[in-house]
Formats: structure tokens, sequence, C-alpha cells
């Protein structure tokens, strides 16, 4: 049975480091990581370069945001670790990638069936792995602690992302949260 080890903390935290920190000191057979970002612009792809050099090559790496389970299922033979990094931007990009949205003026309903669509897609990988010999290592920001963002999509992106968030602390066996470079443990 897969467990799920979660990892959360503000920008620049250390919740990355000290998700591959705690893979690394375990011995998977395999690594997956799971990269749900999109690298836009050139700061992007730095940090995702940087990131690539920090977990070296021992590691098989899939890019993508939605149907994760078809993606990772292939490589999922047991005793190995997913790294899920982030889960910030799984939602960001299931928010947005693929939608025609007027965030500006968009009906609760829509919203409430753009949350559900995001849920279930999250939920049905945390339940993939709970039924898997793999773990899950999840990475995702806490958003929770800022000001209330003075446009629609900002609130509605702290909202969605606060409650999978949340989900992710429900499924999780441990959970961590990284403060300027330090760890404590939720779970």
């Amino acid at each position: 049975m897969g467990r799920i080890i979660y990892f959360t903390g503000g920008a620049r935290s250390g919740k990355s480091s000290q998700a591959e920190q705690y893979i690394f000191e375990r011995e998977y057979s395999k690594k997956i990581y799971v990269a749900t970002s999109i690298p836009f612009d050139d700061e992007m792809k730095s940090r995702v370069k940087k990131h690539r050099e920090q977990r070296g090559k021992n590691w098989i790496t899939i890019e993508g945001y939605r149907d994760l389970i078809d993606k990772i299922s292939q490589h999922v033979e047991g005793g190995e670790v997913i790294l899920l990094d982030c889960l910030t931007n799984m939602v960001t990009n299931l928010m947005i990638m693929d939608r025609d949205c007027d965030w500006d003026h968009i009906s609760m309903s829509e919203v409430d069936k753009i949350e559900d669509e995001i849920k279930k897609e999250v939920e049905t990988l945390f339940k993939y792995v709970k039924e898997k010999n793999v773990d899950l290592v999840v990475v995702s920001n806490e958003i929770g602690l800022g000001v209330i963002p003075p446009y629609p999509l900002g609130r509605h992106f702290r909202d969605i992302c606060g409650k999978m968030n949340q989900l992710a602390g429900q499924y999780s066996d441990e959970a961590y949260m990284a403060v300027s470079g330090l760890q404590l443990k939720l779970k």
C-alpha cells in the first residue's frame, strides 16, 4: 500500500529541497519526478534546469498536470517513489490551461464546477497511490497565509488551491511545513 508524504510552505521556503532530501535518505528502487510547471519564460526555464541538476540523473521525468495516472502507470512496478512538484502548479494549469474563462465575471457555479474537476484529478491520483506499492511525495505552496488577493482569479485560485492542499493533508501519512529552510513536522 502506498504512502503520501506532503511538504508545504511559502515560496522559497525550502520545501522542494526538503522533499528531495526525504527521498534521497530512503532507498527507493526507482525515482519518478512529475513536473507540473510549464516553463513559459527564461526565469522558469532556469528554475527547471536548477531543479534537474539538484536531483541528479537517476530520475524518470514526466511532464504534465492532467491525467497523471496514464502518464505514470507505465513506470510503476513497486518500490518506487513519485515526487509531484508541485501541486500548486498543477492546480494553476488545471484552472487556466485549455479553458476560456472570464475570471472577472465567472459565476460561482462555474467556479464550483472547475473546482470539482480539479478535486477529481487530484483525488484520483491520491487514491491510485494508496492502492499501489509506491510512495508519493507532494510539494505545494501554502498560499493562505498572505493577504486576500484583490482580483477574482487570485481569490478563486487561493480558495481552490487551499482546498487541494487540505486534501493533500487529509490523504497524507506524513506532512511537513518548510519555514525559512526549517522543517516542522505536522503529521
